[in-house]
């Protein structure tokens, strides 16, 4: 099945099912005056040795200590802000002597161009695998993989040199992450239905977890990393997964005909998750503790891409079907702003840069990239690619290890 040209822009949009979109719209706008009343400010830290020689902080204690995380998972450095560690180039020892580069799989090319964000222009093509979705950081960030989705395959590429390595065989990778202690590589094997966990080094199956929802696709994981939440594209659905047993532990189906979730982002506070929907033309607002039934906020239409501000305060979410990007002030859970596309477009995934000024986007219809300024919202550049580019990674970023996808860092 091409992913690519599945759903046509014709597609009726659906209604709503069971609740009047007054009804819900009017009960959003009440949750938003409310706020989160969450903290997303960082708080002091101190330097403690790393198992591997470099050093990582780890936050002074305010109130009550945090809860356990996932064994092996690094500490956060404020369990106040998840995103603590990605301050504008705020580089890991790792990755700072990495040339930036902004990495494009264009899928119906079966390639990836390679772009130099000082020049704003492709530097190079590099030849990959069968329908290339996603580009993705590994956990220890010293790889970049790109999904080869119907060629069943991965194919690594070396951030250091931008240069293309070895290819591995891998089922239906749709898209890739990363338990948050570097174990396992989580494989979203949309067509096959399965989540399969892979040793992350080596990419060899350890478990494989079926699941009953239609394309499985984006997730992100808890402040403890003890669980994870993953959007079902094709039967519009949410799963809630077990990170140590690797088990599906909760289902359920968005309140909304012909729901599509796209792309998976909890807030920087850790309390509230947000999961976009191309067909909603929203985002998702989920309690993922109590993984009740999520409530609907309008952004635009089309709703694909979550992507947080280095100062941990926003959210960008790129709205596919108008080409535009609305804004949500992380604190107050409100829609401040929406910058649109000059010439219009089809805005879809991509990243931020490492000192937060510029959102790279992959035009997905339109073969090519945007670059747009953080701080007024106006395009800086427009790139041609290939056809049908879709998962760009912008790399490096700062962060002290991926949980995967197009690059989130904690």
């Amino acid at each position: 099945m091409n992913r690519f040209s599945s759903f046509p822009s014709s597609l009726r949009r659906p209604r709503l099912r069971g609740v009047h979109r007054a009804v819900l719209f009017a009960a959003a706008a009440a949750l938003l005056a409310s706020g989160c009343g969450g903290d997303s400010g960082t708080e002091a830290a101190d330097r403690v040795p790393h198992k591997d020689g470099q050093q990582q902080q780890q936050p002074r204690q305010r109130g009550a200590a945090p809860a356990a995380g996932l064994p092996g998972m690094p500490p956060l450095l404020d369990p106040h802000d998840l995103y603590a560690a990605d301050r504008p180039n705020k580089l890991s020892p790792v990755v700072k002597d990495f040339p930036s580069r902004v990495y494009v799989p264009n899928t119906e090319s079966d390639t990836v161009s390679v772009i130099d964000p000082k020049t704003y222009k492709v530097i190079e093509t590099i030849p990959v695998g069968n329908q290339p979705q996603h580009v993705v950081p590994s956990w220890d960030m010293k790889t970049l993989w790109v999904n080869n989705d119907r060629g069943h395959t991965l194919t690594a590429i070396d951030p250091a040199t931008g240069k293309k390595g070895r290819t591995v065989d891998v089922h239906d990778p749709y898209n890739l992450y990363f338990t948050p202690d570097g174990k396992y590589a989580v494989v979203m094997a949309s067509m096959d239905r399965e989540l399969v966990f892979r040793d992350a080094q080596t990419m060899k199956r350890k478990k494989t977890e079926p699941v009953s929802c239609k394309g499985v696709n984006h997730a992100d994981f808890s402040p403890d990393g003890k669980y994870f939440i993953v959007s079902c594209e094709f039967s519009g659905e949410l799963l809630k997964v077990d990170t140590a047993k690797m088990k599906v532990i909760g289902q359920q189906k968005l309140p909304f005909e012909g729901a599509m979730p796209q792309d998976v982002k909890i807030s920087s506070d850790g309390k509230t998750w947000y999961i976009a929907d191309m067909m909603a033309d929203g985002v998702w607002v989920l309690d993922g503790d109590r993984f009740t039934e999520p409530w609907l906020m309008p952004t635009g239409k089309g709703a694909h891409g979550l992507y947080v501000s280095r100062d941990s305060k926003s959210m960008y979410i790129s709205n596919r079907g108008e080409g535009s990007i609305s804004v949500l002030d992380l604190p107050s859970r409100k829609l401040v702003k929406k910058w649109e596309l000059p010439e219009g477009g089809s805005p879809d995934m991509g990243g931020v840069s490492a000192d937060g000024n510029v959102l790279w986007l992959s035009g997905r219809y339109d073969s090519e990239v945007y670059a747009i300024d953080t701080r007024d919202g106006h395009q800086i550049a427009k790139i041609r690619v290939g056809a049908g580019p879709h998962g760009l990674a912008v790399y490096p970023q700062p962060g002290r290890y991926s949980l995967g996808h197009t690059g989130i860092f904690r």
